[in-house]
């Protein structure tokens, strides 16, 4: 059975630094691309970055070069570095397979910028 947990949300000042992780359960784990999404309030989910199984990482233009995803297979985990973060960086952040499987959505980890 598949299950993310994601964890390191938290409140921010802009410009800040969070890191989030997402650890996984089940089989297979390094065979898979992962993502991390967000949602913020009112607005879709989306996808903030996923790297593949060969560790190759692509970006959404809103977070190039502000944030960096990595993963540990050995862990069964996936992590998302977030630097200077923006108040419009404010949502909940999921990790899910890339591309995303409904089935598999965990609580998320809200993440908060503000002074």
């Amino acid at each position: 059975q598949v299950q993310f947990v994601e964890s390191g949300g938290g409140l921010v000042q802009p410009g800040g630094s969070l890191r989030l992780s997402c650890a996984a359960s089940g089989s297979g784990f390094s065979i898979y691309a992962m993502g991390w999404y967000r949602q913020a309030p009112g607005k879709q989910r989306e996808l903030v970055a996923f790297i593949g199984s060969g560790y190759s990482a692509k970006y959404a233009d809103f977070v190039q070069g502000r944030f960096t995803i990595s993963r540990d297979n050995d862990k069964k985990s996936v992590y998302l570095q977030m630097s200077s973060l923006k108040p419009e960086d404010t949502a909940i952040y999921y990790c899910n397979l890339y591309p995303r499987d409904v089935r598999y959505w965990g609580q998320g980890t809200q993440v908060t910028v503000s002074s």
